[in-house]
């Protein structure tokens, strides 16, 4: 018996799925490792169209974002204990973090790259959250509430970071 979707309900478990193990993605992100560590060139035509693939992700993650917002009403957007919880990690934990690695393993490390990985570090959501959470069958207005949220906080958080790092 297994409960792991969003509404709770329970199956009689399953035959083993490989195309979960291995999800798209992450079969492109290691064929991509093998062309680049074993320098395969990419041809023009090839490169031009993961480009224009790549270029088109976050605008179209950024309409389905709007569609899910337009369908569940901005008065959706919330700030319950969830979501400050995930943002406080977005924002605080995320830098803090970063700055402990970098202390660990980066120590002459230039100020400008310093600045940019902490900064980095507390980046918005991913725009993507949304369609991994419903492709995941998660909590699609959750997600859809925390991006919206971090995107917006971000216009205060970045100066507040920079500042702190001086």
């Amino acid at each position: 018996m297994t409960s792991d979707s969003k509404t709770g309900s329970s199956s009689k478990a399953a035959k083993f799925n490989w195309r979960n193990l291995l999800p798209a993605p992450l079969v492109g992100f290691l064929v991509a490792l093998v062309f680049l560590f074993l320098r395969i060139p990419l041809p023009a035509f090839a490169s031009s169209t993961l480009t224009y693939i790549g270029n088109i992700v976050t605008p179209l993650s950024l309409i389905y974002i709007g569609i899910v917002l337009a369908k569940a009403g901005l008065n959706t957007i919330t700030l319950d204990k969830d979501t400050i919880i995930t943002l406080i990690g977005r924002f605080v934990l995320g830098p803090v973090v970063m700055v402990g690695i970098l202390f660990l393993i980066a120590k002459g490390m230039n100020v400008v790259e310093y600045k940019t990985f902490v900064v980095q570090s507390a980046a918005p959501a991913l725009a993507v959250l949304p369609i991994l959470a419903s492709q995941g069958d998660g909590d699609v207005e959750f997600s859809t509430n925390v991006v919206t949220l971090s995107t917006i906080l971000f216009v205060v958080v970045v100066p507040i970071v920079v500042t702190l790092l001086g």
